[in-house]
């Protein structure tokens, strides 16, 4: 029994230790780059749940300008635009019913930003049993915070896991945080420097902080800031 844990521990470190292709955010369904892990450089569409970077959404913008079209449309799936709030929760209630876990994870975050936090709970818990990674994450702040749900930190850490392999930057900086706190630098150093590898500012400088200290090499310390840049 006891070598059966150990094999299913070193598994489970094969995957959770994998550098993903890419972060959880995948590329534009438009132009097919890489989203950048900031946010605020994509616009998720309430229509369809696609993420649209700003390139091809500005890009859009300009084609139905010479067009000389009076009308917006999704640059997706080319739905007029919601003109307001309440139409946008329409649309994501939607997108809710027919399973889709993108609508369902934004959808709890609207229930959290309205102090609902048993209802935000609700909704990325779902969205996460889906496989959706941003509502992994959402929940395991939830767990943390003890909003909406008791505090447990065993479920804290799964879902941090579950995000950080699905390729969550702030997740798996989160994890690297947590292993530095209880002492286990060789594993800290590892989720940092793949965090750096998604792009993360954050991990790049507590990674300066682990090489000061000499916790991680000159060699691993340089390709984590190669595999940033």
């Amino acid at each position: 029994e006891a070598m059966c844990k150990n094999r299913a521990a070193e598994l489970r470190d094969e995957l959770l230790f994998k550098q993903p292709d890419s972060s959880y955010l995948g590329d534009c369904p438009i132009c097919c780059l890489p989203h950048p892990i900031d946010q605020s450089k994509s616009s998720l569409m309430a229509c369809c749940s696609k993420f649209i970077c700003d390139g091809c959404d500005y890009a859009n913008q300009i084609r139905e300008f010479d067009g000389r079209s009076l009308e917006d449309k999704c640059p997706f799936c080319r739905h007029s635009p919601p003109e307001s709030q309440e139409e946008v929760m329409k649309n994501i209630m939607k997108r809710v019913e027919a399973n889709d876990p993108i609508a369902m994870s934004q959808m709890g975050r609207e229930r959290y930003k309205e102090g609902d936090y048993k209802g935000a709970f609700e909704y990325d818990s779902k969205a996460a049993e889906l496989g959706d990674v941003g509502a992994h994450f959402n929940v395991s702040c939830l767990f943390r915070d003890g909003k909406g749900v008791e505090k447990d930190k065993k479920k804290e850490l799964h879902h941090l896991e579950e995000a950080a392999i699905g390729g969550h930057p702030k997740a798996r900086h989160n994890l690297g945080f947590v292993e530095l706190k209880n002492g286990r630098h060789a594993r800290a150093v590892k989720h940092l420097i793949i965090a750096a590898k998604l792009g993360h500012d954050m991990s790049v400088d507590l990674l300066k902080l682990c090489y000061r200290d000499g916790l991680v090499s000159k060699e691993d310390f340089a390709a984590a800031l190669r595999g940033h840049q």
